[in-house]
């Protein structure tokens, strides 16, 4: 079962993905019940996660029932314990919204949820992060995770992405990040899809980032935080939860007087 599920992984676009894992998920989720691991997201319960990953697919990272990644049950615990994102009134601009989360943010009544990407059918804003159709000043908190990695002018998308925020705002640009590279690595003229996969880990990357990541979003005028946040964790809390330790939250935010 786990070698089709990465021979799909492998072989289908990402949108016709979402669509198929409506009717997988609950057979996933029923097939892997236990009592090892938990997903915090749903609170259940499994023997075992599935892999991921495009050119070196990760053991018992992805969650059968939210459908959830190492980055996303860190990023809810984040948001959970260390912010009042689950209380208080906000307007939330989300980039390619993950599955995870897509149904349960739109459940909370007090965020004007806005949705938006280019591919996703889960987005109900079809739009360029480069070009981003929102007025200056628009959103209290702004998520985009796991996209800056597939635009070619990351600097204009981070442009966008700090006009579109109000003055006071935060929000969290998580990246694909090799903290063992001091610098990003790019290479434009890569265009060939198995090239990027052996280079920059999926086919539809572009770049591999650094420990410059955060210069980057600093350059682009945000307030930023390198938050380590699987170093509050036990070891046994990190494998309980599947979460990739030493990942860390990019946590950035727009001066009150910008």
């Amino acid at each position: 079962m786990k070698s089709v599920f990465k021979w799909v992984l492998r072989r289908f676009p990402r949108p016709l993905l979402i669509r198929l894992s409506y009717a997988a998920r609950p057979l996933l989720a029923l097939w892997l019940k236990g009592r090892r691991y938990t997903d915090p997201i749903d609170g259940r319960q499994f023997r075992a996660f599935l892999p991921y990953g495009y050119e070196k697919p990760r053991e018992n990272v992805l969650s059968p029932s939210t459908l959830s990644l190492e980055r996303h049950r860190l990023l809810w615990l984040y948001l959970q314990n260390e912010t009042d994102f689950f209380t208080r009134p906000a307007r939330l601009l989300h980039f390619a919204p993950e599955q995870a989360f897509f149904s349960r943010f739109k459940r909370l009544g007090h965020l004007d949820y806005v949705t938006t990407d280019l591919n996703s059918p889960l987005a109900t804003v079809k739009a360029d992060i480069c070009h981003l159709p929102f007025a200056s000043d628009s959103f209290d908190v702004v998520l985009c995770n796991h996209v800056l990695e597939h635009i070619p002018d990351h600097r204009k998308a981070l442009a966008e992405l700090y006009r579109v925020m109000k003055p006071g705002g935060w929000g969290i640009f998580q990246v694909p990040q090799d903290l063992r590279r001091k610098t990003t690595y790019e290479d434009p003229s890569v265009t060939d899809p198995q090239e990027r996969r052996r280079l920059f880990g999926q086919y539809d990357h572009v770049r591999v980032y650094g420990r410059d990541y955060f210069d980057l979003l600093r350059q682009a005028g945000f307030d930023t935080e390198a938050v380590d946040y699987t170093a509050r964790f036990t070891p046994e809390l990190k494998d309980r939860y599947r979460l990739a330790d030493g990942e860390l939250i990019p946590l950035v935010r727009k001066p009150a007087g910008a």
